[in-house]
């Protein structure tokens, strides 16, 4: 059997149009929200052009929130069992952080996509995540055990950084007009940091 034959420069470059397209209207406007013939404008396509790389809305989300799944849970699943278990979460606030910061659309889609009830991601969360959570809530569990960090609820505690760190992304708009000139960014580092570090410096 032949190979498919590679895609061209030309048919990478308006692949990758289309996503960065649906990627924005989609963090706007909700799924939807959202039609196929805004994101064929958004990307510079014709419709026509557009539904060649992609039979239809759902197949664009579809690859978008793949990547994205990738890329939002990887942080979680670098949390290192031989680690320090301090450094470890507070390395992974800083790392939620910061996609908040470098990701923001990418952060309102899966919250849109949340708040609409997981109509395409239920089963990934029922699976994928439900599985990498209970495995880090067990890690969690054994260094609260072992009196390494104090003892907490572990689900709640990763709810707790999701909800802390996303805020910046989710609700960028009311961050910035509340904090005026300054880069919301600027502090929010360090003053993660120190909640997370009082709450979990084990008491001696």
């Amino acid at each position: 059997m032949s190979k498919a034959p590679s895609p061209t420069r030309i048919q990478k470059k308006n692949r990758a149009a289309i996503l960065e397209a649906a990627l924005e209207m989609f963090s706007t406007h909700g799924f939807r929200g959202t039609t196929v013939d805004q994101i064929a404008t958004q990307a510079g396509l014709s419709k026509p052009n557009l539904l060649y790389y992609f039979p239809s809305k759902e197949a664009i989300f579809a690859e978008l929130m793949e990547a994205l799944l990738d890329t939002w849970l990887d942080p979680l699943r670098a949390l290192d069992p031989d680690g320090e278990p301090l450094d470890e979460i507070l390395a992974y606030v800083q790392r939620k952080l910061q996609m908040s910061r470098d990701f923001p659309r990418e952060s309102r889609l899966y919250a849109n996509e949340i708040v609409q009830g997981a109509p395409r991601l239920g089963d990934t969360i029922a699976t994928d995540l439900k599985a990498l959570v209970e495995e880090k809530s067990a890690l969690l569990e054994n260094w609260m055990t072992a009196g390494r960090i104090n003892r907490t609820h572990p689900k709640h505690l990763l709810f707790s950084i999701w909800s802390l760190t996303q805020h910046y992304a989710d609700f960028d708009v009311q961050v910035r007009t509340l904090m005026g000139d300054e880069d919301p960014y600027d502090a929010a580092p360090d003053y993660l940091e120190t909640l997370y570090r009082r709450m979990l410096t084990p008491r001696t």
